[in-house]
């Protein structure tokens, strides 16, 4: 607990601790930004060291989840349910995204609710087989206007308190 509150203290523990949380699946950067604005970054850096955080983790998730859930589907039972579960979810949430594809997923990541963001929407490029080449483009257009809407709603609630 020390450690944190010591990298809450320098310039480049602010910078860490909002790229890691916007790494986190969930949170991403809808948690990252206000944790990086309530440690005093500006809202520009808070939403670009973001951005960044939230697309380190995107390649890595189209290129390596299908050999994963392959992994854990032989390990366990218990696993193998849990990889039909996230694919199931992909699946869903495909149908939402396939008819307008490129745009459709960058709407998709863009819009920052629960159950949608860079991971959800890297995890459906994924299990679809879209192209990273394709993917990843499309999944930055979402995470940028994602990060817009999130700093803009940020700004708003601390101008109104702080």
């Amino acid at each position: 607990m020390e450690f944190i509150e010591a990298l809450k203290e320098t310039e480049f523990g602010k910078y860490l601790v909002t790229l890691i949380v916007s790494m986190v699946p969930v949170l991403e950067l809808r948690g990252a930004i206000p944790i990086g604005v309530g440690l005093g970054l500006s809202h520009f850096e808070a939403m670009v060291v973001s951005m960044i955080g939230n697309m380190l983790p995107v390649p890595f998730i189209i290129l390596f989840i299908r050999p994963i859930f392959k992994w854990m589907t032989a390990k366990s039972e218990r696993l193998g349910r849990l990889v039909k579960k996230l694919e199931a979810k992909a699946e869903g949430k495909w149908e939402q995204v396939h008819r307008y594809q490129f745009f459709g997923l960058a709407i998709f990541v863009g819009i920052p609710l629960p159950g949608t963001g860079a991971w959800t929407g890297a995890l459906i490029a994924a299990v679809m087989d879209m192209r990273m080449r394709s993917a990843l483009p499309s999944i930055l257009i979402g995470v940028l206007i994602a990060g817009f809407l999130v700093t803009g709603l940020t700004y708003g609630f601390t101008s109104i308190f702080f």
